[in-house]
């Protein structure tokens, strides 16, 4: 397949969000268009700051952090889409200086065994650990703030 159908194609893709380098080359060749067709779009792209792994990767923290998820999702998640480690580190550093994840941590245990009250207090507890681990949070926090609920 041709270039330009490559490269209209990434276009579609980036329309609706960013995307990383590596989840555009990945849905390229799920398109089955040809290496060198892929490695040109890419180069194209990147010269024209259409993706920007970097940019991604700063997008990509803060609408997650909405959900609210913990930095071990949020970096598990960035490493699957191909992000380097250390764009990964530098923009999880610049969001954990304005983000407490204890405060976010103990309110989230407190609305989920609130909703929880009518289970036996320990049941309840753990369901609410294992519920902020899936979510991302580091389990020193987790325990910290089911300590306190």
């Amino acid at each position: 397949m041709s270039v330009q159908k490559a490269r209209a194609y990434a276009f579609l893709l980036l329309k609706f969000r960013l995307r990383s380098e590596k989840e555009l080359y990945e849905r390229l060749r799920k398109k089955k268009f040809d290496e060198a067709a892929i490695k040109e779009v890419l180069v194209f792209l990147k010269e024209r700051k259409f993706i920007d792994d970097n940019l991604f990767a700063k997008t990509w923290i803060e609408s997650r952090l909405k959900k609210p998820l913990g930095f071990r999702r949020l970096t598990q998640e960035l490493k699957l889409k191909g992000i380097e480690k250390e764009i990964i580190d530098t923009r999880i550093e610049e969001v954990r200086k304005g983000y407490s994840e204890a405060d976010i941590v103990g309110r989230l245990a407190k609305m989920r065994l609130k909703k929880l009250k009518n289970i036996d207090t320990q049941k309840a507890k753990m369901r609410v650990y294992g519920y902020l681990l899936r979510r991302g949070f580091s389990p020193e926090i987790v325990s910290d703030a089911i300590t306190k609920s």
